[in-house]
């Protein structure tokens, strides 16, 4: 049976939120501090380094039952500490004095992946947690000879994984732990065969946990099969988008006026890094070349590229080196860059689930920032079912916004700093102020 549970969360670097919500399984408590968890002493030493004071929501509910050995279900908001809340229950469970593979961890995308190494090895520096990532794009060889040497974690893409299982070097005879990092990802159409593949060489005794921004129906019908009675910490639906994030819309008629808008939304606004988000790898690029040869900087990053390539821009992103990042979902899950202030959706995401996995890439641990959609008349409806999914309210972009977004430390304009030259808006055109008006009249007119 569920039920609700609730408690504030004064992490540094977080807002308090009395009001959020959990739907848990019957027993599940809220445990406020590490050290009432009962974790390794250099354990809760590691977590403190680096950089948590306190639990956060879904920390709090779902970290005894996972050390506990309980198949679990969590699910949380993007950007609520779901990573550090594996890595320091897989730390907390692992035997560092057994050389063998203990925890497996299944992520969607090599940048994910990479980043769920880092935290654990952060985490259990103290403990002498042995960890490595397996990820297509990286050396066979040296993946090989890592695990022969002896890991305790292993995280990683699913056809990686699985290769190294089949090959007879990632050895699974100890393994007690199986997490699915996005799971709704994991367990969707594209991976859902290769997780499959996998589960069937791993040990009958496992344990399993689900991890996840999103919950689809289907994904709870489909855990019978693999699960036992698992423990279920559930945010409640409105509590999904983010406190602190603004959402705007900006209404464009056609297609050509979005880069139109996009620049003088550049021309207006003072933050740090952005994220722009386009639904295919085509518009990624076409976007990028018309940025450039307006004199904007911006990166690009998308799944066809190399791991060491895509690996290059994700650091020369987070080091400031560009100020936007034009890139498709691939980005959208579990990648954490604290320093992205602002999410443009150049196109709105085809489905409700992508929408909160784009939003959580900002406004990471309750920082004030913002999300602006480009909304054409064909996507009115999607909106709105967003609208209402996430119970959740989409204004209007106010022209006056650059007054509503305060910069955060180290950023600065994208225009007049990055460009060689002023507005790229013809005079010849209408403002975007016209644009709306014009766009919402035919909206109100069909219908």
């Amino acid at each position: 049976m569920a039920t609700p549970t609730s408690g504030p969360v004064n992490r540094k670097g977080t807002v308090d939120d009395d009001k959020l919500v959990f739907d848990t399984s019957e027993g599940v408590e809220a445990i406020t501090s590490f050290n009432g968890m009962g974790l390794k002493e250099d354990l809760i030493r590691g977590i403190y380094a680096y950089g948590f004071e306190k639990p956060t929501p879904i920390q709090q509910r779902a970290v005894m039952p996972l050390i506990q050995g309980r198949d679990a279900i969590a699910q949380a908001q993007t950007g609520s500490g779901k990573t550090s809340m594996i890595a320091l229950s897989v730390c907390q469970v692992a035997d560092t004095s057994v050389r063998d593979v203990q925890a497996l961890i299944l992520s969607p995308t090599r940048e994910l992946a990479t980043q769920t190494e880092r935290v654990l090895i952060a985490l259990g520096d103290r403990i002498n947690i042995n960890a490595h990532v397996c990820i297509g794009g990286n050396s066979v060889g040296e993946d090989i000879h890592k695990l022969e040497k002896g890991v305790h974690v292993v995280s990683g893409t699913p056809g990686r994984l699985i290769d190294m299982i089949k090959r007879r070097t990632l050895r699974t005879r100890v393994i007690k732990i199986l997490v699915l990092d996005e799971a709704d990802r994991m367990l969707g159409r594209g991976f859902r065969d290769n997780i499959y593949d996998a589960y069937r060489y791993l040990p009958p005794e496992l344990q399993v946990c689900l991890i996840t921004a999103t919950l689809p129906h289907e994904l709870i019908e489909m855990t019978s099969k693999f699960m036992t009675d698992p423990v279920k910490i559930l945010a409640k639906r409105e509590d999904l988008t983010l406190d602190g994030i603004k959402q705007w819309f900006v209404a464009v008629e056609r297609e050509d006026w979005k880069f139109d808008t996009l620049c003088d939304i550049y021309d207006s606004l003072t933050i740090s890094l952005a994220v722009i988000f386009c639904n295919t790898r085509r518009k990624v690029d076409w976007l990028t070349d018309k940025m450039h040869s307006n004199q904007f900087t911006a990166s690009v990053m998308h799944s066809d590229m190399p791991n060491k390539e895509r690996e290059v821009i994700m650091n020369e992103f987070k080091g400031g080196a560009t100020k936007a990042l034009i890139t498709t979902d691939v980005w959208a899950r579990g990648i954490d860059v604290q320093q992205v202030g602002i999410v443009i959706n150049y196109d709105l995401p085809q489905n409700r689930e992508l929408y909160i996995h784009r939003i959580g890439r900002t406004g990471k641990f309750g920082r004030k920032s913002a999300v602006i959609n480009f909304v054409k008349s064909e996507d009115i409806r999607l909106l709105r079912d967003i609208e209402q999914y996430y119970t959740s309210q989409i204004d209007d972009m106010p022209m006056q916004v650059a007054e509503l977004l305060i910069s955060q430390r180290g950023g600065g304009r994208w225009s007049n700093s990055e460009r060689g030259r002023g507005g790229c808006r013809s005079s010849e055109k209408k403002s975007r102020k016209e644009k709306k008006e014009d766009f919402w009249y035919n909206v109100l007119i069909d219908e």
